[in-house]
């Protein structure tokens, strides 16, 4: 036979050389676990639209974060469901607010562990928008100082760093100046830099109780039909002082973590979102896909993309899957 043609087959024959070939790796150390934390004493609610996981009292704590260190996790993110609600979030920026306490717990039982405060007012607030609400409109400037308390009183409690959810504009520049002024210059931000209103939220809501009371949040999260748009944004965070970036969700959105990536020299996290865990868990639990193998191939995908950390609701099983391997 007469032919020329390139055999790229020879390199798919078999483990050894597929292994030595392979162009990106997933490992446990990319990897952050979301935690929920909520007062009362023996709480341990699994989230119905997100089996696996659940909302977790003081108390319990302990057991969950011996097993993350265990498995080699570095790091969990934070959010908090507090007692009480008002109109400006005043649970987020207390001493002794939820997030604040379970930061000290967690450095307490591991101090080795990273510490991730997600920064926001929505799960505060009692109309569940991330900024203070006058007249019809979601402020912008007076929300930032706000924030900026918020992520004061995370990193005074022990948070190693600083995420910020809010998508108010400047909100980057207020948390750096307000963390510097404070002492904590030495705390990094990550920056949810590129956060769509997106769709894929709807679990993560009812696990946080942060849904919107009323309208929706499009006047301050992008419109997943831009992609010019995020990269304006994360130039916004990166002039701010943003130490790593964010694109929120992932799954939806490899283009733009792959765009971000190309234009900025920082380090990118991709948030592997509630509704993207819950389709994968349904479609597992009916046996219409190999959860472990379809897992993989995603958060591999968020990697080749340009994603140099993973926040996942995965982290667990993706971390024992690494391990028998």
């Amino acid at each position: 036979m007469d032919l020329q043609f390139t055999r790229h087959r020879r390199l798919r024959q078999n483990p050894a050389i597929r292994n030595l070939i392979r162009e990106h790796h997933l490992h446990v150390h990319d990897l952050i676990y979301p935690l929920f934390v909520i007062h009362g004493h023996n709480v341990r609610n699994e989230i119905s639209s997100m089996p696996g996981v659940f909302q977790l009292s003081l108390d319990q704590l302990e057991q969950e974060i011996k097993e993350i260190v265990m498995l080699g996790i570095q790091g969990v993110i934070l959010f908090g469901i507090p007692e009480d609600k008002d109109e400006i979030g005043s649970g987020a920026y207390h001493d002794h607010g939820i997030v604040q306490e379970a930061t000290r717990l967690i450095k307490q039982i591991a101090p080795k562990l990273l510490v991730i405060a997600d920064t926001c007012l929505c799960e505060f607030t009692d109309h569940g928008h991330c900024g203070v609400i006058h007249e019809g409109k979601v402020l912008n400037d007076p929300s930032l100082d706000l924030l900026a308390r918020t992520a004061i009183s995370q990193a005074r409690a022990g948070a190693d760093m600083i995420a910020p959810s809010n998508m108010m504009d400047g909100f980057v520049a207020a948390i750096r100046k307000g963390l510097d002024e404070a002492g904590f210059e030495d705390v990094p931000i990550m920056s949810y830099a590129v956060k769509y209103a997106s769709s894929f939220y709807g679990p993560f809501r009812d696990a946080a109780h942060s849904a919107p009371q009323f309208w929706d949040r499009k006047t301050y999260q992008m419109d997943p039909a831009n992609g010019r748009e995020a990269l304006r944004e994360a130039y916004s965070d990166v002039v701010e002082g943003a130490d790593i970036l964010m694109v929120k969700p992932a799954l939806a959105y490899m283009d733009i973590i792959y765009q971000v990536k190309q234009q900025f020299n920082l380090p990118l996290a991709a948030y592997n979102v509630s509704g993207e865990y819950a389709m994968i868990k349904a479609a597992a639990q009916n046996g219409w896909v190999d959860e472990k193998k379809i897992v993989i191939e995603m958060l591999t995908g968020m990697k080749r993309a340009g994603a140099d950390i993973i926040i996942t609701y995965f982290a667990k099983d993706v971390a024992k899957w690494l391990k028998e391997e």
